[in-house]
């Protein structure tokens, strides 16, 4: 992927997570694999540094002044930003560790949107530490909805790996009300984006769509719920007139056997777990979250901060090495 024409930006997450070390460790497997494309981290050079040295990870640090320095500079290791930086303290989060990441996340934003970034691959924040410090979003994801300037709903969260895609309708909610948020424009407006993506960044001419069931047997004909006959089915009936490969509402303890996931490229689902689980328990270590439905490439592992295990040595790369190689993929496609 030499021929981005610009670097990835990468963010540090909370550097109290385990951030830092996933980003060192892909960045080491990638190049080992001699599969990194140019990229550069977004502050903590020393931060980085000193966590490469405490794990003995062979990762040389290069500073940089300028974004477009890494399209150089990654020939002699990891770029990184100068000018923003923090202490080394794992497992230990703290309002200073809050506003790094904040700060990291802002500035490589503002890469992306300008361009002078070909995407964003984010590291694990902590809500909880950034609220404190300010944060005012759900997620990461709303945050970058703001900053592209488009509302919350055209940022659609899939979760990707190297056998499965899936997408919640409703992310961050009480199960509860859940059966109040799913409506046929819902399920139309989310499944029109995820085809349109699937076309520009994934390189798939025809996306087939598989619609998750809200209910046990898609509700056996009203007997366990009336929305799958009520609001989903018409829905897809809209977006198969509409043009759209889409099939359902398939019951959710069907959609994930090894024969039904060889007939769809993604699967909308319902509900957070009703998409996560499944990703999570067949992809977790490969798991990528791809925000979808905005004019920049963000790319993330799919997992959290793991304070427990952090600066341990621990932390499996393999999720943030996929997210990296994902976020060129999609930029390559862009062109």
């Amino acid at each position: 992927m030499s021929d981005l024409p610009a670097p990835l930006a990468i963010t540090l997450g909370d550097p109290a997570g385990i951030g830092p070390e996933v980003i060192l460790g892909a960045w080491t497997r990638l190049r080992a694999e001699r599969r990194a494309p140019p990229a550069f981290v977004v502050g903590g050079p020393e931060l980085l540094r000193r966590s490469a040295e405490a794990l003995r990870i062979d990762c040389p640090i290069v500073p940089i002044a300028d974004p477009a320095e890494a399209m150089f500079a990654c020939a002699a290791g990891l770029p990184v930003m100068a000018g923003v930086d923090g202490p080394l303290n794992p497992g230990k989060p703290s309002a200073d560790g809050a506003r790094l990441a904040l700060a990291s996340l802002q500035w490589g934003v503002k890469f992306a949107i300008s361009g002078v970034a070909s995407g964003l691959v984010t590291a694990p924040i902590a809500k909880s530490a950034l609220v404190a410090v300010g944060w005012d979003y759900p997620g990461q994801t709303e945050f970058l909805a703001d900053a592209c300037g488009r509302p919350y709903r055209d940022a659609v969260m899939m979760l990707a790996g190297p056998s499965l895609r899936t997408v919640p309708l409703t992310v961050h909610v009480a199960l509860a009300e859940v059966p109040q948020l799913i409506s046929a424009g819902l399920v139309i407006h989310k499944a029109r984006i995820v085809a349109a993506s699937l076309r520009r960044d994934f390189g798939i001419a025809e996306p087939r769509l598989a619609v998750a069931a809200l209910n046990p047997h898609a509700g056996e004909g009203g007997q366990f719920g009336d929305e799958d006959d009520r609001i989903i089915a018409p829905a897809i009936a809209a977006l198969q007139a509409e043009g759209i490969d889409a099939v359902g509402p398939v019951p959710g303890d069907a959609l994930f056997t090894p024969r039904a996931r060889a007939t769809y490229d993604a699967a909308l689902c319902m509900y957070h777990d009703q998409a996560l689980i499944p990703l999570k328990a067949l992809e977790f270590d490969e798991g990528v979250n791809v925000t979808l439905g905005l004019p920049i490439i963000r790319t993330s592992p799919d997992h959290g901060t793991a304070f427990d295990i952090a600066g341990q040595g621990k932390a499996d790369p393999g999720a943030m090495a996929a997210a990296i190689r994902m976020a060129a993929d999609m930029a390559h496609k862009r062109g």
